[in-house]
């Protein structure tokens, strides 16, 4: 037990610094090598491994990717943002818009994604309006992961959870969406409470009008697919098919499909695919039946006691690890679909507490930062924690 408990440790660890010390290789690659080892020691073997992996899940994911790739293209966000820039005459509800837009966005699409599109433009929105971008920035951040809890395709770990529940979308939704409405709502208010001088004042905001590129047959095909994806999944059909067939399918627009395949993140893929079998590594070598059972009578039944573990392990290792280990437990609990909803709700909004709690919010930082706009760590701990707190309220008062 031991190889396999330090090939875990090790794995898990580097995922969660980012990195392994004095060398380059990322968190993809950790958890490639980490399965390597698992198959090397013995641990597994390569059957095994190859069972392991939760093609479901990759293959959603990839298929909601090559939309959102499409979406991209065509030029949507750009056109989404502009929507709202012209129509928010005030401060206070262009904050209003910007969460909306992020947050339902999110929903639907995959929040990295969203939030990779939204950053530049809002910091392009902002100055033309003259407005400090930072509360706007915080907004699109902590907006994208509220409102990915709502559904399955709104993050990878909803995903990984949907695939591995079979629970129905429309159910996942009528779950979460709630939670979600109500944190969107908080945050608009934690952000306007924070910065009062951006908000409090009667400021009329002048007419902006952005330079937008976008390609209209694209665009029209791909909010089509968009929509018939999430019409499939609303009908009960399984998401990873619908989201693969209508991905697909879009690469037969003219378009050439090398720019689509650019805008893939296959690390994230790979990672998936690495993480899932050092998981069933640790599994059949650390998970004994006396393991299970002190973990079952830990509580974990509980919601309270499961959305706090879930928090905490998610900002240890991030949400994605913290859910690949806690599944091998809510799956043989006594009422497994609550307990996975628990699950989603608590690994996505316990990614709003730090910086480095969701790469969501990694991406905002650093996609401003290129930009020449700084997002320190205590300009969002004090908005994410409380943020954080109060949701993870909400929803295990609305779970329980």
């Amino acid at each position: 037990m031991l190889v396999p408990a330090l090939i875990f440790a090790g794995t898990y660890l580097a995922v969660a610094f980012g990195r392994l010390p004095f060398l380059r290789i990322d968190r993809t690659g950790v958890a490639l090598i980490g399965a390597s080892l698992m198959v090397a020691s013995g641990t597994i073997t390569l059957d095994e491994a190859y069972r392991a992996v939760d093609f479901d899940t990759i293959t959603l994911l990839l298929g909601m990717m090559i939309v959102v790739a499409s979406l991209r293209l065509s030029g949507f966000f750009g056109l989404a943002t502009a929507f709202i820039a012209r129509r928010a005459h005030r401060p206070l509800i262009l904050l209003g818009g910007i969460v909306l837009v992020s947050g339902l966005l999110s929903a639907v699409l995959v929040n990295d994604t969203v939030c990779l599109m939204l950053t530049p433009l809002v910091v392009e929105t902002t100055r033309r309006l003259h407005r400090k971008p930072l509360p706007y920035l915080l907004a699109v951040a902590t907006a994208s992961n509220i409102g990915s809890t709502a559904t399955i395709t709104g993050n990878p770990q909803n995903m990984m959870i949907g695939s591995l529940s079979r629970i129905g979308y429309l159910d996942f939704v009528l779950a979460l969406a709630p939670i979600a409405a109500v944190g969107l709502a908080i945050a608009v208010a934690l952000i306007a409470f924070f910065h009062r001088g951006e908000f409090v004042r009667g400021v009329r905001l002048p007419d902006v009008h952005l330079k937008l590129r976008f390609n209209k047959p694209l665009l029209i095909t791909s909010l089509l697919a968009a929509g018939v994806a999430v019409i499939g999944f609303c009908f009960g059909l399984a998401p990873a098919k619908v989201a693969i067939v209508v991905g697909s399918l879009l690469l037969l627009h003219p378009i050439k499909p090398e720019r689509v395949y650019r805008e893939i993140d296959w690390s994230l893929l790979l990672m998936f695919v690495g993480l899932f079998i050092v998981l069933a590594g640790a599994e059949k070598a650390l998970l004994t039946p006396a393991v299970k059972a002190s973990v079952e009578q830990a509580g974990l039944t509980n919601v309270p006691i499961l959305a706090v573990v879930t928090a905490i392990l998610s900002n240890i290792v991030s949400n994605v690890p913290a859910v690949l280990v806690l599944a091998h437990f809510v799956r043989d609990l006594a009422n497994p679909a609550h307990s996975w909803l628990t699950l989603a709700m608590a690994s996505t909004l316990a990614g709003n507490f730090t910086i480095l709690g969701s790469v969501a919010n990694l991406i905002v930082v650093e996609r401003a930062r290129a930009l020449g706009i700084t997002i320190g760590f205590w300009d969002y701990f004090r908005i994410g924690a409380p943020l954080t707190l109060l949701t993870l309220a909400v929803g295990i008062w609305w779970l329980s």
